[in-house]
């Protein structure tokens, strides 16, 4: 790997009480980057007396913050965002560095999308609106939407700089106080960002703590102080996160995993479909995305033909270095994620009934093997039962599904504990639309394979999750609760 390192090597600190201080504990943990394996930072190791710490400044903090005016708020973070502006090749640099993923396709996209966060936020601040109800002639009857205070967040490491902003911007822009747990596998972006958002936030409005999950997460979740949790990340977390929450009746916003399906209709077996197909997968990101579409069903009648515009396609995307100008696809964010990928590419090849129509095992030699270099894998032929069309495995890894019967792909389609999002191509609208409907997903696309678009209101059914980000309707849901004050105008 021979592009110049983002990162200079050295110690991060959190963000407490306007403050960037090290863990309470004194210790620090190593980060290291993918696309090398070597340390390129430390940052602290934040456990339950920071996370104590963090909360007790966000609730110092959280009175004169809600009582500031809507606008004023929101003239902020578009601040933050004007701010932000200058600092987005370094900042997409960072994210390379710490996770994986590709400069050109996908880092400096993620940046540009926080500062969209920070402005759309920013202008909707002032929407946050209650209604009247004309009750009688004598009886003023209206409805507040409040903050609900302190706010907990836990960001995962994927798209780290992107989903922490969406919480940070939403969160705040409805008046409440926020203590923001980073992935310790993918911090350093988030706290550059913090930096940018301490130069005009009070103090203690935003507090970011480092630290593993079963630490300073379990903390923050079991805090008796926190009045909400946002959580994004597995569903096997965010049942922990639910079942915290439960114990003090706060309520959760979860966005967890997908097994997601992706329908091919026999009149849609075109270039441009197989190319987005490969979009809606994830490949880019090495699927490391909630939202890929790992669940190829395909009819039968186009299976080969179709299966052929994939495999080359994926051919010409390049694996390599994720701060490489030339890299399409960069690498798994760590070890335990790359061995765990690797499994399910291991267990798919010993299969005799499915064939790999691309990729396999990762390099064992030359300079993708410095790091953690998957190639995209095509299994063909696989049954949804099967684990690796029912697991979400988060790599590069898309398993192909022949189908015949549009009842019985439906049901395939459904035959899963998740439910985040789907897509369908077909040039039949009448069919696009009957089968969006029957699908059970929070987010169904036709045609297209792209991201999430600010407006949104984004998230999943089933075990993908709880509430909705990305949109007004998302902040007003999640992070404000409505006040009925009932007048007597006779006295």
């Amino acid at each position: 790997m021979g592009t110049e390192s983002a990162v200079v090597a050295g110690d991060y600190l959190n963000l407490l009480d306007g403050q960037w201080v090290g863990a309470r504990s004194e210790q620090f943990i190593a980060v290291e980057s993918p696309r090398n394996r070597k340390v390129i930072a430390r940052v602290p190791r934040g456990g339950e007396k920071d996370i104590a710490d963090a909360v007790d400044a966000a609730w110092r903090a959280f009175p004169g913050w809600r009582d500031t005016a809507p606008r004023a708020r929101g003239r902020l973070l578009q601040q933050i965002a004007d701010a932000l502006e200058p600092h987005l090749e370094r900042i997409a640099r960072i994210i390379s560095e710490e996770n994986g993923n590709a400069l050109r396709t996908q880092s400096r996209g993620e940046v540009q999308f926080a500062i969209d966060v920070f402005r759309y936020f920013g202008s909707v601040a002032s929407e946050v609106k209650g209604e009247t109800i004309p009750l009688n002639p004598s009886v003023l009857d209206y409805s507040r939407r409040e903050p609900l205070g302190v706010v907990g967040a836990i960001v995962p490491w994927n798209a780290p700089v992107q989903l922490a902003v969406m919480k940070i911007a939403s969160a705040l822009a409805a008046g409440n106080a926020l203590v923001l747990k980073a992935a310790e596998d993918a911090p350093l972006a988030v706290l550059e960002i913090a930096k940018i958002c301490h130069e005009f936030l009070p103090r203690g409005v935003l507090n970011v703590v480092v630290g593993f999950g079963s630490e300073a997460g379990e903390a923050l979740i079991t805090h008796p102080d926190v009045r909400k949790l946002s959580f994004t990340g597995s569903t096997a977390v965010g049942k922990r996160v639910m079942s915290a929450a439960a114990e003090r009746i706060v309520p959760v916003s979860l966005e967890l995993g997908g097994k997601n399906p992706q329908i091919v209709y026999p009149d849609a077996g075109e270039d441009w479909v197989a190319q987005g197909t490969i979009t809606g997968m994830r490949f880019v990101r090495q699927g490391q995305s909630c939202t890929a579409g790992s669940r190829l069903f395909v009819h039968r009648s186009i299976l080969d033909s179709f299966v052929e515009k994939v495999v080359s396609h994926l051919g010409k995307l390049k694996v390599g270095d994720p701060l490489d100008e030339e890299s399409d696809i960069g690498a798994i964010v760590n070890r335990k994620q790359f061995d765990r990928v690797c499994g399910y590419i291991d267990e798919g090849l010993s299969r005799n009934d499915s064939v790999v129509a691309i990729g396999g095992a990762p390099p064992a030699e030359g300079p993708l093997a410095e790091g953690y270099f998957v190639e995209p894998t095509v299994f063909v032929g696989v049954d949804n039962e099967w684990r690796i069309a029912q697991e979400e495995i988060f790599g590069p890894v898309m398993c192909v599904i022949p189908w015949d019967d549009e009842d019985d792909v439906i049901k395939m389609a459904n035959d899963s504990h998740y439910g985040l999002s789907a897509f369908i191509w077909t040039h039949d609208i009448g069919r696009a639309l009957r089968t969006a409907h029957s699908i059970e997903a929070g987010w169904v696309q036709v045609n297209q394979g792209g991201g999430q678009v600010l407006g949104q209101s984004y998230g999943g059914y089933k075990q993908s999750g709880i509430g909705r980000e990305f949109s007004l309707e998302g902040m007003v849901e999640s992070f404000t609760q409505r006040k009925h004050v009932s007048v007597d105008t006779t006295h």
